[in-house]
This record gives C-alpha cells, sequence and structure tokens, in this order.
C-alpha cells in the first residue's frame, strides 16, 4: 500500500512538474507609439550642491498623451556621465528609452598627492614662530 501511494505521489508530481515547464513565460506588455513627443520644454538649472549633477526633464508617456516629467538633482557617480532620456523613431513608432548611467570613458582618475606639514617651525622661514627667536615687540 506505500509502495503505490509513493509510486502515484512521484507520478503525479511528475505530471505537475511537466505541466508547468511546458507552460508560457510570463507575458510582456508592449504597445506602440505613433504620436511623436513634443519638444523639450526649457527649464533653469538651478545651482547644485557639490556631489549631485542636473538631470533634464523628458517626455514621458501617459496612456494616451506625453506628459512632461520635471529635471531633477541626483546624486553624481564617480566615473560614469548621465546619458538622458530620449525619444526615436523607427518606422512610424516612436520608442522611449530611459536615462541611465554610463560609464565616462574618458574619465581618469588622478590620486593628488598631500604635503606633509612640518609639526615644528622652520627657523630659515620668514615669518614669525616659535623657532626664530624673535617675538613682534623687539622687531618694531
Amino acid at each position: 500500500m506505500k509502495r503505490s501511494r509513493i509510486i502515484r505521489g512521484l507520478l503525479l508530481s511528475m505530471f505537475i512538474g511537466a505541466n508547468i515547464a511546458a507552460a508560457p513565460a510570463f507575458a510582456q506588455v508592449s504597445f506602440n507609439i505613433s504620436i511623436a513627443p513634443p519638444a523639450p520644454l526649457y527649464e533653469v538649472a538651478p545651482a547644485v550642491a557639490p556631489g549631485y549633477i542636473w538631470v533634464p526633464g523628458y517626455w514621458a508617456w501617459n496612456v494616451d498623451r506625453h506628459v512632461w516629467i520635471r529635471g531633477r538633482t541626483v546624486v553624481q557617480r564617480v566615473g560614469y556621465r548621465w546619458e538622458p532620456d530620449r525619444w526615436e523613431q523607427r518606422d512610424r513608432v516612436y520608442y522611449r528609452y530611459p536615462g541611465r548611467w554610463e560609464r565616462d570613458v574618458d574619465y581618469k582618475v588622478i590620486k593628488v598627492k598631500k604635503e606633509k606639514k612640518s609639526k615644528h617651525w622652520d627657523n630659515n622661514d620668514d615669518h614669525d614662530g616659535p623657532g626664530n627667536g624673535k617675538s613682534r615687540k623687539q622687531e618694531h
């Protein structure tokens, strides 16, 4: 009895597994946009804090029309540049490519060597310091 139950369980699991494997993969929804996006709107880029960049606005598609998405500041990625959103026309259809970070091939890492500061005053310097034996009262 137990043996037949095990065999039935194995056969059932193999049948279910075969049907799942034959099931179609996740469907991809796609639609064609045949209306060209308007010309980009002019936005004044604000002054951005160090370590940030300005990402320009773009036209996005919203159900049945283009809508303007305003520009924004984003954290800068060292060694990368921002490739803005763009629309391309192929045949009679328009495709939107969202903005993304691209590796900057012209970017070079420059290491700046810091000068070591002396912990003591140098007696040969022209400034008044503890090491030269002069005081401001003695000079005048």
